[in-house]
């Protein structure tokens, strides 16, 4: 139904940045919040920055102060730069869209993209 379009993963060497997006076919009123999240081999996802549609961000702990995330209200697309990459941060990041609960009652999930970091 909704269609999350996530690009700019890839090998990067550690202290070196990217640039993930997520384009978001939902009309921006239908958006409470979107974020990122990411899930690494053996471990749980995890919430990694989300924004609300106020404007309001939050970030694990883990990625304060490296990772910023911003919003495209025309364009209905989110980003998550990342800066000062580390080995640890190696994951499939995944975009996630929290909608109007009066339009739909789930969230939606990108397929993912993949993040690797080298030492």
């Amino acid at each position: 139904q909704v269609q999350l379009v996530e690009s700019g993963g890839g090998l990067v060497q550690a202290g070196g940045s990217l640039r993930l997006s997520c384009a978001a076919s939902v009309n921006i009123f239908s958006i409470t919040a979107m974020g990122w999240y990411r899930q690494a081999p053996g471990k749980q996802r995890e919430l990694v920055a989300t924004i609300t549609s106020g404007g309001s961000t939050n970030y694990a702990d883990s990625v304060k102060g490296r990772f910023t995330i911003s919003r495209d209200s025309v364009k209905n697309t989110i980003y998550l730069q990342m800066n000062s990459l580390k080995p640890e941060d190696t994951a499939v990041y995944y975009c996630n869209v929290s909608p109007r609960r009066s339009w739909y009652d789930r969230d939606f999930w990108g397929q993912g993209t993949q993040v690797t970091v080298s030492s």
